[in-house]
């Protein structure tokens, strides 16, 4: 039986900056409009939380059951390590899954934002998809896609539609650069892991595009995600002074450019992640100024 430190570590923690990230840039793409409502904040990131913790586990389970993830790097996996009862996992996995569904529930229920229901069903759905399912799209190279569209549209402009009820040129732009942040995470860990997923059959995109292709993939990410903060000093000057933030992923950065190979390339899915979050915390300032 896992203990608690390894059900916690299942649940994959250094992933939450993630989900927070977006939560944040969505508020203050809000803020900069005078629409902010720090409790409908609150509840996005629980949302977007609930649903990353639910999709870590999902993950785990369906990527134990198949046997892909017996001979990985990396963070624990309750099923492929033989931790944890299969079954305990994907209930695990469905709890979370509904945490986040009552908090989107009460999320559009105060904000009025009902048309946001359908799309809420679609990222629960896609979340157990991702590698759960008689065809994951995760095993099809599209895992990528899922975040970005899911972890950075979605969790943004969600977050700041049902604050303001519209969107705006800025929103967008933090909403495309927090998902090709989240995306980048995604690639590193799938760089990692191309040669355990090439064996097992899982055909990431870092598989389909190979070692060379997968790291001119991550750098470029970062340059959309900069690309887009310098973009933002069109309506906010001090937009840019975020990318301070982006200084964290250096150290991913060249561990990527650099050839890094296996558990040489962890550093690189933290760093990204951190500098994720640091980059969204970074960016309230500037947009808060108006």
């Amino acid at each position: 039986m896992a203990s608690l430190a390894q059900w916690v570590a299942g649940a994959r923690p250094r992933t939450l900056p993630t989900a927070i990230a977006p939560v944040l840039v969505g508020t203050a793409a809000a803020t900069a409009i005078d629409e902010r409502k720090t409790f409908l904040a609150v509840l996005a990131a629980v949302v977007a939380v609930s649903l990353q913790i639910g999709v870590n586990y999902a993950n785990d389970y369906s990527d134990g059951v198949r046997g892909t993830d017996e001979e990985r790097v990396g963070p624990i996996r309750l099923v492929g390590q033989r931790l944890a009862n299969p079954e305990n996992v994907k209930l695990m996995a469905f709890g979370w899954f509904g945490i986040g569904a009552l908090a989107g529930l009460a999320l559009v229920a105060l904000a009025q934002t009902w048309i946001l229901v359908p799309l809420g069903i679609l990222a629960i759905v896609a979340a157990w998809r991702y590698t759960g399912g008689d065809n994951p799209y995760g095993y099809r190279g599209l895992g990528e896609v899922y975040v970005f569209v899911f972890f950075g549209l979605m969790a943004t402009l969600g977050t700041l539609y049902t604050q303001a009820h519209e969107l705006t040129v800025v929103g967008v732009l933090g909403a495309v650069a927090a998902g090709a942040l989240s995306s980048a995470i995604l690639v590193a860990n799938n760089l990692r892991d191309i040669p355990t997923d090439s064996v097992t059959g899982k055909q990431t995109l870092a598989v389909r595009l190979g070692d060379g292709g997968t790291r001119t993939l991550y750098v470029a990410l970062v340059g959309v995600a900069v690309g887009c903060t310098v973009a933002m000093a069109i309506w906010h000057p001090f937009a840019p002074v975020a990318l301070l933030g982006l200084l964290i992923l250096v150290p991913g950065l060249k561990a990527v450019i650099g050839g890094a190979q296996g558990r040489a390339l962890i550093p690189a899915l933290a760093s990204t992640g951190l500098a994720e979050l640091a980059w969204a915390i970074l960016l309230i300032w500037p947009l808060a100024r108006g």
